[in-house]
């Protein structure tokens, strides 16, 4: 059954919704369980979620075209909405992003040719790799964040150890050192690199 020339069901709908499925799955492991116990930044877990989503819907819809250079230049578009951003990523963000974009398209340009296995296989790599150089090799390293810190009066060199006491206390964490970038006077606030180890 048709209304103006396109078709209200075909059997590609089934296979969208497992896909989907399958992208859903992975993308909260990566998501939910990998990103989000090592980083705890709840502001990107929305963003994540919805790029990975619209990302499969654009890559299954160019796909039903079989449209190569326009795919090829769909693609290129939707890797170049990274550069134009309003505010500074850090890389680890970005990578993870990176990482959430490419498992969605995995997940929707896989076509005949590729096994239901190999796809599993596929996301499968991916979250090991992260898990291991998140969990594994890089567990005892340090991390860092930036800040502002607003108890301009304690930002002397003699000061060093009150500020590693009072930014342990405000965040939680095991701060081991800090970087000083800049010292605004006018708002009594100063920008600082927190070291840290989990």
């Amino acid at each position: 059954m048709e209304f103006l020339g396109i078709p209200f069901f075909d059997d590609d709908f089934f296979k969208m919704i497992f896909r989907l499925a399958i992208n859903m799955v992975f993308l909260t492991i990566i998501i939910r369980f990998l990103y989000y116990r090592s980083t705890k930044k709840p502001e990107y877990i929305f963003t994540y979620y919805m790029i990975g989503l619209v990302v499969f819907f654009i890559c299954f819809t160019l796909k039903k075209f079989e449209l190569e250079l326009g795919m090829a230049l769909g693609l290129f578009a939707i890797f170049g909405i990274i550069r134009y951003r309003t505010e500074a990523v850090d890389t680890k963000e970005m990578t993870y992003l990176f990482i959430v974009i490419g498992v969605s398209v995995i997940n929707a340009l896989a076509n005949k040719k590729m096994s239901y296995a190999e796809i599993f296989a596929a996301n499968l790599i991916v979250i090991i790799a992260i898990y291991i150089i998140e969990r594994v090799l890089f567990k005892n390293k340090e991390r860092s964040l930036e800040m502002t810190y607003e108890k301009i009066e304690n930002v002397h060199f003699e000061n060093k150890e009150l500020i590693i006491a009072d930014l342990k206390l405000r965040l939680g964490i095991n701060v081991t050192h800090f970087d000083i970038h800049s010292v605004d006077y006018l708002r009594d606030t100063a920008r600082l690199t927190v070291f840290y180890k989990l």
